[in-house]
């Protein structure tokens, strides 16, 4: 998915026992790419583009139901259509941290980590056998961390132009979204905190009060004169 993936479980289990957890994930997470990459020419998603796919799998049109109900609920501006070709990225990596988070829960981990380039599902402990604690990574400066979020239960999903540049499409305009530098999203699921972030992005400036009316869910955001607002929910570390 063009990033890398970091598992961590705590539970004490055999090493054995742990190793075949992590390569289920990684595992699950290779078919996702697999499926939904858009780099890749022999990808379901590349197939449907090219009129080449035929009917979606069930995967697929699961994934493309949430999509279009994310597309209503931030009133267009989480368009898997916004480049003029299907490209559900800005849902599909979080989607898929959590089904894998999901299914560790579901075998018995239930203290882990799952981290895809810094959108992070956590659950239960963490080593210290205090709660996971998550950094948010500096948009301007390399290396340092803006907050850090803490929790039990907590899906952490960022959106930003500090490597890609400004790519984040405004849909209704067709051009790069500007005025926000990163939108942070941390609630209880990662996909749809990961396509919330990117509606945010996309409405620059407006997302940030569009961001305080959203239920459920928190919020970092760093504009691209360099200030730093956050919800009062937001559960900051001490």
């Amino acid at each position: 998915m063009g990033t890398t993936v970091s598992v961590e479980i705590v539970d004490p289990r055999p090493a054995a026992r742990l190793a075949e957890l992590a390569e289920e994930v990684f595992a699950f997470l290779h078919e996702v790419d697999a499926r939904f990459s858009t780099y890749r020419p022999d990808s379901e998603v590349s197939r449907l583009n090219a009129g080449a796919g035929g009917q979606p799998s069930p995967v697929m049109s699961e994934v493309l139901e949430r999509c279009t109900a994310l597309w209503r609920q931030t009133k267009g501006y989480f368009d898997v259509y916004a480049t003029g070709r299907l490209d559900p990225s800005g849902f599909v990596k979080g989607w898929a941290v959590q089904v894998a988070s999901d299914r560790l829960l579901a075998a018995g981990a239930v203290n882990h980590c799952v981290d895809a380039g810094g959108d992070v599902r956590v659950r239960g402990h963490s080593a210290s056998g205090r709660p996971w604690r998550v950094g948010i990574r500096h948009p301007f400066v390399r290396d340092a961390v803006c907050c850090v979020v803490a929790g039990t239960d907590l899906a952490v999903a960022t959106s930003g132009v500090y490597e890609r540049g400004p790519h984040v499409l405004d849909p209704f305009t067709g051009t790069a979204a500007r005025g926000l530098r990163s939108v942070t999203v941390v609630g209880p699921d990662l996909g749809e905190a990961d396509a919330l972030a990117t509606a945010a992005l996309a409405m620059g400036p407006d997302g940030i009060a569009w961001l305080s009316t959203v239920e459920e869910y928190a919020s970092a955001v760093v504009t691209d004169d360099g200030r730093f607002l956050c919800s009062e929910n937001l559960p900051l570390a001490d």
